[in-house]
């Protein structure tokens, strides 16, 4: 089924809902340890692909602590702002704060940014390092905007049309948006719902609402979220809390 399809998404949602964030933090970072854990007895590594904003900190720290052989673990990002790591908008650097410390600090991070000349040759290095991945994502934790936006599937995003394609040959495509700030780089659809485990993580009443509304046929245009909820290889869970 293509991305642009108005069709009826597909019904087979999983629902978390928690009484608060913190809840919500320790329930998906058990979840998250669990699977990757299983992931390391099966094949001897894991990977992991996480979002940024402000939502997903207090996950992050929970995960951070959790017993699992973070030395076997992939962690890479589902966009990236076109800045360093040190810059404070940094998903990269999100990370480096939040995630990649306590126990979690062995596992090894695979960045999306790079220096460049432009958008399109970093989306380049950063797909070399994604293709170097030995298969699928095991766990793929999106976010989603008030806009209804993933990863950086932007409404009037210069490259939306490519990125949700699900024959995209692409794994990682620069995207500029005039709800996105710097030109981002991100995962595209196909890289994102091939993942074993895919999470959408929000949080509040508003959110909800689009969620609720993306659950509705219409275009993906208006809506990008829909073209994961639908095209995830598993039913994706949703993780949400007031």
């Amino acid at each position: 089924m293509k991305a642009t399809d108005h069709g009826r998404l597909s019904p087979s949602l999983r629902h978390h809902a928690f009484a608060d964030g913190q809840q919500l933090a320790a329930a998906l970072a058990t979840r998250v340890a669990t699977t990757l854990q299983e992931a390391i007895k099966a094949r001897g590594e894991a990977r992991l692909a996480v979002s940024g904003g402000s939502t997903p900190k207090r996950f992050f720290e929970a995960l951070s602590e959790q017993e699992i052989d973070w030395d076997r673990v992939i962690v890479t990002l589902i966009d990236e702002r076109l800045v360093p790591p040190e810059n404070e908008r940094s998903n990269h650097g999100l990370a480096n704060r939040h995630l990649l410390k306590n126990k979690a600090a062995r596992a090894r991070f695979i960045p999306l940014y790079a220096e460049a000349d432009d958008a399109e040759a970093a989306a380049r290095i950063a797909a070399t390092r994604i293709d170097g991945l030995d298969g699928p994502l095991d766990v793929a934790v999106l976010g989603m905007g008030t806009d209804g936006h993933t990863a950086s599937f932007f409404p009037g995003g210069s490259t939306l049309a490519e990125a949700t394609d699900p024959d995209c040959p692409m794994s990682v495509i620069a995207m500029e948006a005039p709800g996105a700030g710097e030109p981002r780089l991100t995962l595209t659809l196909p890289r994102i719902v091939e993942a074993g485990l895919v999470v959408l993580h929000i949080e509040g009443t508003e959110k909800k609402a689009v969620l609720a509304e993306a659950l509705q046929p219409g275009p993906d245009a208006d809506i990008p979220v829909r073209s994961v909820l639908r095209d995830a290889a598993e039913p994706v869970e949703i993780y949400w809390a007031p």
